[in-house]
Protein backbone atom coordinates (compact mmCIF):
# COMPACT_ATOMS: atom_id res chain seq x y z
CA UNK A 1 0.00 0.00 0.00
CA UNK A 2 1.48 3.24 -1.10
CA UNK A 3 1.78 5.87 1.56
CA UNK A 4 0.40 9.14 0.41
CA UNK A 5 2.19 12.06 2.04
CA UNK A 6 0.32 15.22 2.82
CA UNK A 7 2.00 18.45 3.78
CA UNK A 8 -0.06 20.80 5.85
CA UNK A 9 1.07 24.33 5.30
CA UNK A 10 -0.30 26.55 7.97
CA UNK A 11 -0.24 29.68 5.91
CA UNK A 12 -2.03 32.52 7.54
CA UNK A 13 -3.49 34.27 4.56
CA UNK A 14 -6.48 36.46 5.28
CA UNK A 15 -7.07 34.54 8.51
CA UNK A 16 -7.64 31.10 6.93
CA UNK A 17 -5.80 27.79 7.28
CA UNK A 18 -4.73 26.33 3.91
CA UNK A 19 -4.04 22.59 3.57
CA UNK A 20 -2.07 21.39 0.55
CA UNK A 21 -1.43 17.85 -0.70
CA UNK A 22 2.10 17.09 -1.89
CA UNK A 23 0.79 14.65 -4.51
CA UNK A 24 -1.66 17.12 -5.88
CA UNK A 25 -0.08 20.54 -5.21
CA UNK A 26 -2.44 22.38 -7.47
CA UNK A 27 -5.53 21.48 -5.46
CA UNK A 28 -6.08 23.64 -2.38
CA UNK A 29 -8.96 23.62 -0.02
CA UNK A 30 -10.00 26.27 2.54
CA UNK A 31 -10.99 24.54 5.75
CA UNK A 32 -11.91 27.22 8.26
CA UNK A 33 -11.02 30.70 9.42
CA UNK A 34 -8.62 31.00 12.37
CA UNK A 35 -10.10 32.67 15.43
CA UNK A 36 -8.48 34.13 18.52
CA UNK A 37 -9.38 33.38 22.13
CA UNK A 38 -12.25 35.84 21.96
CA UNK A 39 -13.72 34.22 18.92
CA UNK A 40 -12.71 37.00 16.54
CA UNK A 41 -11.18 36.19 13.16
CA UNK A 42 -7.44 36.83 13.34
CA UNK A 43 -6.19 38.79 10.36
CA UNK A 44 -2.49 39.00 11.14
CA UNK A 45 -0.37 41.81 12.53
CA UNK A 46 -0.85 45.34 11.23
CA UNK A 47 2.14 46.68 9.32
CA UNK A 48 3.04 50.38 9.10
CA UNK A 49 3.43 51.26 5.44
CA UNK A 50 5.49 54.44 6.08
CA UNK A 51 6.80 56.50 8.98
CA UNK A 52 4.93 59.70 9.68
CA UNK A 53 6.89 62.78 10.79
CA UNK A 54 5.78 65.25 13.39
CA UNK A 55 6.00 69.03 12.85
CA UNK A 56 9.13 69.31 15.01
CA UNK A 57 10.89 66.54 13.08
CA UNK A 58 9.96 68.16 9.77
CA UNK A 59 11.36 71.46 11.07
CA UNK A 60 14.65 69.77 12.04
CA UNK A 61 14.97 68.09 8.66
CA UNK A 62 14.17 71.26 6.70
CA UNK A 63 16.75 73.31 8.61
CA UNK A 64 19.42 70.63 8.30
CA UNK A 65 18.95 70.25 4.54
CA UNK A 66 20.05 73.84 3.95
CA UNK A 67 22.23 74.58 7.00
CA UNK A 68 24.60 71.62 6.69
CA UNK A 69 25.53 72.75 3.17
CA UNK A 70 26.83 76.01 4.64
CA UNK A 71 28.69 74.38 7.55
CA UNK A 72 32.36 73.70 6.88
CA UNK A 73 35.23 71.78 8.41
CA UNK A 74 38.36 73.81 9.22
CA UNK A 75 41.76 72.14 9.51
CA UNK A 76 44.63 74.17 10.92
CA UNK A 77 48.20 72.91 10.62
CA UNK A 78 51.24 74.01 12.59
CA UNK A 79 54.72 72.51 12.19
CA UNK A 80 56.37 71.37 15.41
CA UNK A 81 59.73 69.80 16.35
CA UNK A 82 60.33 66.56 18.20
CA UNK A 83 62.98 66.25 20.91
CA UNK A 84 65.24 65.03 18.11
CA UNK A 85 64.56 68.29 16.20
CA UNK A 86 62.55 66.52 13.52
CA UNK A 87 59.76 68.65 12.04
CA UNK A 88 56.25 67.20 11.85
CA UNK A 89 52.80 68.68 11.08
CA UNK A 90 50.25 68.87 13.90
CA UNK A 91 46.64 69.27 12.83
CA UNK A 92 43.58 70.48 14.71
CA UNK A 93 40.02 70.50 13.44
CA UNK A 94 37.03 72.70 14.05
CA UNK A 95 33.93 74.00 12.34
CA UNK A 96 32.73 77.21 10.75
CA UNK A 97 29.88 78.44 8.58
CA UNK A 98 29.53 80.51 5.44
CA UNK A 99 27.95 83.95 5.78
CA UNK A 100 28.26 84.98 2.12
CA UNK A 101 28.27 83.30 -1.26
CA UNK A 102 31.81 84.54 -1.98
CA UNK A 103 33.42 82.45 0.78
CA UNK A 104 33.42 84.48 4.03
CA UNK A 105 33.32 82.15 7.04
CA UNK A 106 32.72 82.83 10.73
CA UNK A 107 34.36 80.62 13.34
CA UNK A 108 36.06 80.73 16.75
CA UNK A 109 39.41 82.47 17.14
CA UNK A 110 40.83 79.43 18.95
CA UNK A 111 40.11 77.33 15.83
CA UNK A 112 42.43 79.53 13.73
CA UNK A 113 45.26 80.48 16.08
CA UNK A 114 48.37 82.25 14.81
CA UNK A 115 51.00 80.82 12.44
CA UNK A 116 48.87 78.01 11.06
CA UNK A 117 47.98 76.89 7.59
CA UNK A 118 44.20 76.86 7.19
CA UNK A 119 42.22 74.54 4.96
CA UNK A 120 38.43 74.53 4.59
CA UNK A 121 36.48 71.45 3.49
CA UNK A 122 32.95 72.07 2.20
CA UNK A 123 30.00 69.70 2.56
CA UNK A 124 30.69 68.30 -0.94
CA UNK A 125 34.28 67.51 0.18
CA UNK A 126 35.92 70.15 -2.00
CA UNK A 127 38.86 71.81 -0.27
CA UNK A 128 40.18 75.35 -0.32
CA UNK A 129 43.06 77.16 1.37
CA UNK A 130 41.82 79.91 3.70
CA UNK A 131 43.25 83.12 5.11
CA UNK A 132 42.48 85.04 8.28
CA UNK A 133 40.65 88.31 7.60
CA UNK A 134 40.03 89.68 11.10
CA UNK A 135 39.59 88.44 14.66
CA UNK A 136 38.12 89.46 18.01
CA UNK A 137 40.19 87.68 20.64
CA UNK A 138 38.13 89.00 23.57
CA UNK A 139 35.03 87.24 22.23
CA UNK A 140 36.86 84.28 20.64
CA UNK A 141 35.67 85.17 17.13
CA UNK A 142 37.37 85.09 13.74
CA UNK A 143 36.46 85.79 10.12
CA UNK A 144 38.27 83.81 7.43
CA UNK A 145 38.02 83.82 3.62
CA UNK A 146 38.21 81.23 0.86
CA UNK A 147 38.03 81.82 -2.90
CA UNK A 148 35.43 79.34 -4.19
CA UNK A 149 34.98 78.35 -7.81
CA UNK A 150 31.21 78.74 -7.55
CA UNK A 151 28.64 80.64 -5.48
CA UNK A 152 28.06 78.89 -2.16
CA UNK A 153 25.11 78.37 0.19
CA UNK A 154 25.28 80.64 3.23
CA UNK A 155 23.39 81.19 6.48
CA UNK A 156 21.32 84.12 7.74
CA UNK A 157 22.36 85.81 10.99
CA UNK A 158 19.62 86.14 13.61
CA UNK A 159 19.24 88.24 16.77
CA UNK A 160 20.75 86.83 19.96
CA UNK A 161 19.46 89.67 22.16
CA UNK A 162 15.88 88.34 21.87
CA UNK A 163 16.67 84.77 22.98
CA UNK A 164 14.65 83.15 25.76
CA UNK A 165 15.47 80.23 28.02
CA UNK A 166 13.60 77.17 26.81
CA UNK A 167 13.47 77.95 23.11
CA UNK A 168 14.60 75.28 20.69
CA UNK A 169 18.10 75.37 19.13
CA UNK A 170 19.98 73.18 16.66
CA UNK A 171 23.77 72.75 16.52
CA UNK A 172 25.62 71.63 13.39
CA UNK A 173 29.32 70.85 13.20
CA UNK A 174 32.03 68.26 12.75
CA UNK A 175 32.60 66.62 16.16
CA UNK A 176 35.62 64.28 16.12
CA UNK A 177 35.78 64.75 12.34
CA UNK A 178 32.23 63.41 11.78
CA UNK A 179 31.09 65.91 9.18
CA UNK A 180 27.63 67.43 9.14
CA UNK A 181 26.46 66.23 12.57
CA UNK A 182 23.15 67.64 13.84
CA UNK A 183 22.13 67.82 17.51
CA UNK A 184 19.11 69.54 19.01
CA UNK A 185 18.18 70.99 22.38
CA UNK A 186 17.07 74.17 24.07
CA UNK A 187 18.58 77.36 25.42
CA UNK A 188 19.39 76.28 28.99
CA UNK A 189 20.51 79.68 30.30
CA UNK A 190 21.78 83.08 29.16
CA UNK A 191 24.61 85.37 30.21
CA UNK A 192 26.99 82.62 31.34
CA UNK A 193 30.69 83.34 31.99
CA UNK A 194 33.43 80.72 31.61
CA UNK A 195 37.21 80.55 31.35
CA UNK A 196 38.40 79.88 27.82
CA UNK A 197 41.85 79.10 26.45
CA UNK A 198 44.81 80.83 28.13
CA UNK A 199 42.54 81.45 31.16
CA UNK A 200 40.64 84.08 29.16
CA UNK A 201 37.20 84.90 30.54
CA UNK A 202 34.35 84.70 28.03
CA UNK A 203 31.21 86.50 29.13
CA UNK A 204 27.56 86.53 28.18
CA UNK A 205 27.51 83.06 26.60
CA UNK A 206 24.44 81.06 25.61
CA UNK A 207 24.21 77.78 27.54
CA UNK A 208 22.57 74.88 25.70
CA UNK A 209 21.92 71.18 26.23
CA UNK A 210 22.34 70.46 22.51
CA UNK A 211 25.30 68.05 22.41
CA UNK A 212 28.57 69.85 21.56
CA UNK A 213 31.89 67.98 21.37
CA UNK A 214 35.46 68.53 20.17
CA UNK A 215 35.31 69.65 16.57
CA UNK A 216 32.00 71.50 17.02
CA UNK A 217 33.81 74.73 17.91
CA UNK A 218 33.02 77.46 15.40
CA UNK A 219 29.87 75.79 14.06
CA UNK A 220 26.44 77.46 13.99
CA UNK A 221 23.79 77.35 16.70
CA UNK A 222 20.46 77.89 14.95
CA UNK A 223 16.93 78.79 15.99
CA UNK A 224 13.81 77.07 14.68
CA UNK A 225 13.74 79.49 11.75
CA UNK A 226 17.20 78.40 10.59
CA UNK A 227 18.84 81.69 11.66
CA UNK A 228 22.26 81.64 13.35
CA UNK A 229 21.88 82.89 16.93
CA UNK A 230 25.24 81.70 18.27
CA UNK A 231 28.65 80.21 17.49
CA UNK A 232 29.37 76.96 19.35
CA UNK A 233 32.40 77.73 21.49
CA UNK A 234 33.00 75.49 24.50
CA UNK A 235 31.81 72.50 26.50
CA UNK A 236 31.82 71.60 30.17
CA UNK A 237 32.38 67.90 30.76
CA UNK A 238 34.81 65.21 31.91
CA UNK A 239 37.53 64.38 29.38
CA UNK A 240 36.07 66.84 26.90
CA UNK A 241 32.90 64.81 26.32
CA UNK A 242 29.40 66.26 26.17
CA UNK A 243 27.24 65.97 29.29
CA UNK A 244 24.60 68.37 28.06
CA UNK A 245 26.33 71.62 29.01
CA UNK A 246 27.64 73.55 26.02
CA UNK A 247 28.25 77.23 25.40
CA UNK A 248 27.88 79.43 22.33
CA UNK A 249 29.01 82.99 21.65
CA UNK A 250 25.96 85.18 20.87
CA UNK A 251 25.81 86.05 17.17
CA UNK A 252 25.32 89.76 17.86
CA UNK A 253 28.97 89.89 18.99
CA UNK A 254 29.98 88.57 15.58
CA UNK A 255 27.67 91.05 13.83
CA UNK A 256 29.47 93.88 15.61
CA UNK A 257 32.81 92.41 14.47
CA UNK A 258 31.58 92.28 10.87
CA UNK A 259 30.25 95.85 10.96
CA UNK A 260 33.56 97.14 12.31
CA UNK A 261 35.53 95.21 9.70
CA UNK A 262 33.41 96.57 6.86
CA UNK A 263 33.77 100.12 8.16
CA UNK A 264 37.48 99.78 8.95
CA UNK A 265 36.87 100.38 12.67
CA UNK A 266 38.58 98.74 15.63
CA UNK A 267 36.78 97.05 18.53
CA UNK A 268 36.31 99.02 21.77
CA UNK A 269 37.71 98.06 25.15
CA UNK A 270 37.11 99.14 28.73
CA UNK A 271 39.87 97.27 30.57
CA UNK A 272 38.27 95.80 33.72
CA UNK A 273 37.45 92.41 35.18
CA UNK A 274 34.28 92.19 37.29
CA UNK A 275 32.13 89.80 39.33
CA UNK A 276 28.37 90.13 39.89
CA UNK A 277 27.18 90.74 43.46
CA UNK A 278 23.64 91.22 44.75
CA UNK A 279 21.30 90.33 47.62
CA UNK A 280 23.01 88.69 50.60
CA UNK A 281 26.47 89.09 49.07
CA UNK A 282 25.87 92.81 48.60
CA UNK A 283 24.56 93.15 52.19
CA UNK A 284 27.61 91.36 53.57
CA UNK A 285 29.87 93.83 51.75
CA UNK A 286 27.84 96.92 52.76
CA UNK A 287 26.88 97.53 49.14
CA UNK A 288 23.47 98.50 47.71
CA UNK A 289 21.10 95.52 47.86
CA UNK A 290 20.27 95.70 44.16
CA UNK A 291 23.95 95.00 43.56
CA UNK A 292 25.86 95.31 40.32
CA UNK A 293 29.28 94.41 38.92
CA UNK A 294 32.12 94.69 41.43
CA UNK A 295 35.43 95.65 39.81
CA UNK A 296 38.20 93.19 40.64
CA UNK A 297 41.02 94.46 38.41
CA UNK A 298 41.70 97.52 36.26
CA UNK A 299 44.17 97.05 33.42
CA UNK A 300 47.01 99.60 33.54
CA UNK A 301 46.81 102.12 30.70
CA UNK A 302 43.26 101.11 29.76
CA UNK A 303 40.25 103.37 29.28
CA UNK A 304 39.02 102.37 32.74
CA UNK A 305 42.36 103.34 34.30
CA UNK A 306 42.36 106.72 32.52
CA UNK A 307 38.84 107.38 33.82
CA UNK A 308 39.96 106.67 37.39
CA UNK A 309 37.97 103.49 38.04
CA UNK A 310 39.17 101.62 41.12
CA UNK A 311 39.95 97.90 41.51
CA UNK A 312 39.55 95.74 44.61
CA UNK A 313 42.32 95.89 47.19
CA UNK A 314 41.48 93.29 49.85
CA UNK A 315 40.62 89.60 49.46
CA UNK A 316 37.66 88.22 51.43
CA UNK A 317 35.89 84.87 51.54
CA UNK A 318 32.07 84.90 51.52
CA UNK A 319 30.69 81.37 51.63
CA UNK A 320 32.57 79.54 48.90
CA UNK A 321 33.24 82.71 46.90
CA UNK A 322 36.51 84.64 47.10
CA UNK A 323 36.35 88.33 46.14
CA UNK A 324 38.51 91.42 45.99
CA UNK A 325 36.68 94.21 47.81
CA UNK A 326 37.24 97.94 48.04
CA UNK A 327 36.78 98.57 44.32
CA UNK A 328 33.98 100.38 42.48
CA UNK A 329 30.57 98.73 42.09
CA UNK A 330 29.07 99.41 38.65
CA UNK A 331 25.30 99.72 39.14
CA UNK A 332 24.23 101.08 35.73
CA UNK A 333 25.60 101.59 32.21
CA UNK A 334 24.35 104.49 30.11
CA UNK A 335 21.49 104.91 32.60
CA UNK A 336 20.36 101.26 32.42
CA UNK A 337 20.56 99.27 35.69
CA UNK A 338 22.75 96.17 35.68
CA UNK A 339 20.41 93.20 35.24
CA UNK A 340 22.75 90.47 33.99
CA UNK A 341 26.39 89.38 34.19
CA UNK A 342 27.25 90.28 30.60
CA UNK A 343 25.97 93.86 30.82
CA UNK A 344 29.38 95.36 29.95
CA UNK A 345 29.93 93.10 26.95
CA UNK A 346 26.44 93.86 25.67
CA UNK A 347 27.01 97.59 26.06
CA UNK A 348 30.38 97.41 24.29
CA UNK A 349 28.81 95.51 21.38
CA UNK A 350 26.85 98.69 20.59
CA UNK A 351 29.88 100.96 20.91
CA UNK A 352 32.95 101.78 18.82
CA UNK A 353 36.49 102.70 19.83
CA UNK A 354 36.44 106.38 20.78
CA UNK A 355 32.80 106.34 21.96
CA UNK A 356 31.89 107.30 25.52
CA UNK A 357 30.40 104.94 28.08
CA UNK A 358 28.68 106.45 31.13
CA UNK A 359 29.00 104.28 34.22
CA UNK A 360 27.04 104.74 37.43
CA UNK A 361 29.23 103.50 40.28
CA UNK A 362 28.98 103.11 44.04
CA UNK A 363 32.19 104.16 45.81
CA UNK A 364 32.86 104.75 49.52
CA UNK A 365 29.19 105.00 50.42
CA UNK A 366 28.02 107.29 47.63
CA UNK A 367 26.84 107.04 44.05
CA UNK A 368 28.46 108.93 41.17
CA UNK A 369 28.62 108.91 37.37
CA UNK A 370 31.89 108.40 35.49
CA UNK A 371 32.30 108.98 31.76
CA UNK A 372 34.80 106.64 30.07
CA UNK A 373 36.20 107.19 26.58
CA UNK A 374 36.69 103.71 25.17
CA UNK A 375 40.01 102.51 23.80
CA UNK A 376 40.71 99.96 21.05
CA UNK A 377 40.67 96.15 20.88
CA UNK A 378 41.19 93.66 23.69
CA UNK A 379 39.28 92.46 26.78
CA UNK A 380 36.52 94.48 28.39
Amino acid sequence: MRLRIFVIAALLVGGFLIVTSKTNWGRQRILAPIRDAGGQIWSGPSVARSASLGPDEENNIEIYKSAHLATVNITSTVYRRTIFLEIYPSKDQGSGFLISGDGKILTNNHVVTNDRQLEVTLSDQTRYPAKLVTRDEANDLALIQITPRKKLTWLRLGDSDSLQVGQKVLAIGNPFGLNGTLTTGVVSSLGRSIRGENNQELEGLIQTDAAINFGNSGGPLLDSGGNVIGINTAILGPNGGSIGIGFAMPINRAKALLEDYQAGRKRPRLGVSVVPVSGDYADALDLPTQGGLLIQEVEPGSAAARAGLRAGRETVQIGNVQLLIGGDLITAIDGKPIDREDAISRALSRKRAGDTLELTIFRSGRTMNVRVKLGEEGPI
